[in-house]
């Protein structure tokens, strides 16, 4: 009976219902069509118990602290600083697009935030100076998938609160993964560079790099507070959430002036983020209870064993499965519905749980570039007015390097797990 799910929902999603309620009302009527009613009476529970996670407190700040930046000019200082850095190298604007996007990334945590503030600035300039608006957007898409990997990271909250890991430790282990993928970025930009002659930028349209070092400070503060104080044991991701918050505000108090409708227009959206976000938590919830009572982890775990599939063959499986599932799911819904069946059966293979939480969310996050439902591709689009599948296809390039970079930290566990195990977050080799 449970192959009935999959077709309420997709009735449900049809009528153009909320995907938070597509899947609660889908898993009620499966507790229906299951003859489990009864079971509802334990739900309440069930719900409370997902959302009543300390390591969920984090999301929330994490979230008004990326608002308060947004709004409070933080994004031109972080641009000037990667124009002062990498400006003069052919393709510098792309080059710029890819290092601010890591400089976001340790403040926002959130890729689709990240594209929306670069399209509206990085955008026009590159266009200005002689980049495809195609090539323009597609490099700002893809750059922003750092966001999510590099810490803070929402993502990684939620996986951690999920699967029962150090969201610490995730922070940590997301750091060389981010950079790793900054750098192939790097990489393929410089190649389209030369192949398509992109222009560099010339010495007076450079800002002087320790004037602009020293205005860019008080954001760059930020992520390291947040790295700093996690790194080195003085906060936990929660209270560095807190922090940044507070750090923010004064970054924005700094730069612009940020008034007090910023902050409350900042508070707004984050409690209705925060609000949408619990809402889904609660009904994958139920879905979860429902699959539990249906005995789903084990069902797929004795399945797995009858293919005779290894570690090395579950895990590639399960990559693609997420691969396909981030193409028309939003990367919450992906994680809350999917991680708790997959990931126990990688776990019981031997995975490290670290190591599994970094490439589960890096693969998910790749989904925000790919069509049909790509978020990073739709905010892009909405922003710069380019046609979405003009931006799909320009974004190829950089989808499939982001593959081969997921392909590497699948097969190389090493290279997420030596910094957390050089600091004493995970065990030893």
């Amino acid at each position: 009976m449970m192959q009935l799910i999959p077709i309420l929902a997709i009735v449900l999603l049809a009528s153009g219902m909320a995907i938070a309620y597509v899947i609660g009302g889908a898993a009620v009527l499966g507790f229906v069509a299951t003859d489990r009613t009864r079971h509802l009476a334990v739900l309440p529970q069930q719900i409370f118990s997902r959302i009543d996670v300390f390591a969920l407190m984090a999301m929330p700040l994490f979230i008004l602290a990326g608002e308060i930046m947004n709004r409070g000019g933080v994004t031109r200082v972080l641009i000037n600083l990667a124009m002062a850095i990498v400006g003069r190298i052919r393709g510098g604007l792309g080059h710029v697009n890819i290092m601010t996007s890591v400089f976001f990334a340790g403040i926002s945590g959130s890729a689709v935030a990240d594209s929306a503030a670069l399209s509206n600035t990085l955008v026009p300039a590159m266009r200005e100076r002689g980049y495809s608006l195609a090539y323009a957007g597609a490099i700002t898409a893809a750059s922003s998938i750092i966001g999510p990997i590099v810490p803070p990271s929402i993502i990684m909250i939620f996986y951690g609160a999920i699967m029962g890991t150090s969201v610490t430790a995730l922070f940590i282990a997301g750091i060389v993964p981010g950079l790793l993928l900054a750098g192939a970025l790097f990489a393929a930009n410089a190649w389209f560079a030369w192949r398509d002659d992109h222009p560099r930028l010339t010495r007076a349209e450079l800002p002087q790099f320790l004037p602009t070092l020293g205005r860019a400070l008080p954001a760059l503060s930020i992520p390291a507070i947040i790295l700093g104080g996690i790194v080195f044991g003085l906060m936990t991701p929660t209270e560095a959430a807190g922090v940044a918050v507070i750090a923010a505000v004064g970054a924005g108090v700094f730069y612009e002036g940020i008034r007090m409708t910023d902050l409350a227009e900042a508070l707004k959206r984050t409690a209705v983020l925060s609000g949408a976000i619990f809402m889904l938590i609660a009904s994958v919830a139920a879905l979860g209870h429902l699959a539990a009572l249906e005995r789903v982890p084990e069902g797929i775990a004795a399945w797995v064993r009858e293919m005779g599939l290894g570690p090395a063959q579950y895990m590639l499986l399960m990559m693609a499965i997420l691969i396909i599932a981030g193409m028309i799911l939003d990367t919450a819904v992906a994680l809350f519905l999917l991680v708790p069946l997959l990931a126990p059966v990688a776990l019981a293979h031997g995975a490290d749980p670290v190591h599994l939480g970094i490439v589960i969310c890096f693969n998910i996050c790749i989904g925000l570039i790919s069509p049909p439902l790509g978020g990073c591709l739709l905010m892009v689009t909405a922003v710069t007015g380019l046609n979405y599948w003009t931006l799909a296809r320009a974004v190829m390039p950089f989808f499939i390097l982001q593959i081969g970079v997921l392909a590497v930290l699948v097969m190389v566990p090493e290279i997420t797990l030596w910094l957390p195990r050089q600091l004493g977050y995970v065990g030893g080799g």
